[in-house]
């Protein structure tokens, strides 16, 4: 009895600083891969191509397969999938929007299940493109951003005054203002807003996205870099406009 009391003494809390480990949630941004046609001869091919535009920022990239569109198709091999999919440089970690069958393939091929994105969380999502009802007042932020800091403002805009750093990652369910240097990453629209915009003084950013639809660095016309600017979404392609 004794034995077990001590035990239980040395059992480590998930707030104990002096603990060999911290458990934390955290809030992470992942790039999701739609598997309209898999099996399509031409998948991998253009895969390949769309990667080569931008080989630094999709290096090593953790990936979660969207399965959603496969609701009445059979499931394939997907261990044998990844395995292809890691010979282009990407670390396929989880999937979503599965039905049970392809949710069974994707366990043996060793993939965690994922919610479906920030906006299935909220009580009511809105769909794509539908403003906000009630836009809440917007987070302003005037310190600067450092690498690995992430700043989200929740149903409304975000300001920030101070420049961001690369590494740093900027979020908000509206319109994304930095009035300074704009790296790391700036994802506007995040509930699904598609009339949400990104407008910075000078632009360095690794990656950009409005709604779910981004571009990488790599992506953007060079004539822009530095450069005040604007980002918006024109159906389904992020367009990046000079200001002033």
């Amino acid at each position: 009895m004794a034995d077990s009391l001590q035990q239980q003494r040395h059992i480590p809390s998930v707030l104990d600083d002096s603990a060999p480990f911290q458990l934390r949630g955290a809030s992470l941004t992942l790039l999701t891969l739609k598997l309209v046609a898999p099996d399509d001869p031409q998948f991998f091919p253009g895969l390949a191509a769309m990667l080569g535009q931008a080989p630094g920022f999709y290096r090593n990239a953790p990936i979660v397969l969207d399965l959603s569109p496969l609701v009445r198709a059979r499931p394939i091999d997907l261990a044998a999938f990844c395995v292809r999919l890691r010979g282009l440089g990407l670390l396929p970690v989880g999937f979503q929007g599965a039905t049970v069958e392809w949710e069974q393939a994707a366990e043996a091929a060793g993939l965690s299940a994922f919610p479906a994105g920030r906006a299935t969380d909220q009580a009511s999502v809105r769909p794509r493109g539908a403003p906000l009802a009630k836009p809440a007042a917007a987070r302003v932020v005037s310190q600067p951003v450092r690498s690995g800091q992430q700043i989200y403002a929740p149903q409304g805009d975000l300001i920030v005054t101070a420049p961001v750093s690369p590494g740093a990652e900027l979020l908000a369910d509206g319109h994304i203002h930095v009035y300074g240097k704009l790296r790391g990453r700036a994802l506007a629209g995040m509930g699904g807003d598609a009339t949400a915009r990104i407008f910075c003084k000078a632009l360095h950013a690794d990656l950009v996205s409005i709604a779910g639809i981004y571009l990488v660095s790599e992506q953007i016309d060079q004539k822009f870099t530095g450069k005040a600017v604007q980002i918006r979404l024109d159906g389904e392609k992020l367009v990046v406009e000079a200001l002033g």
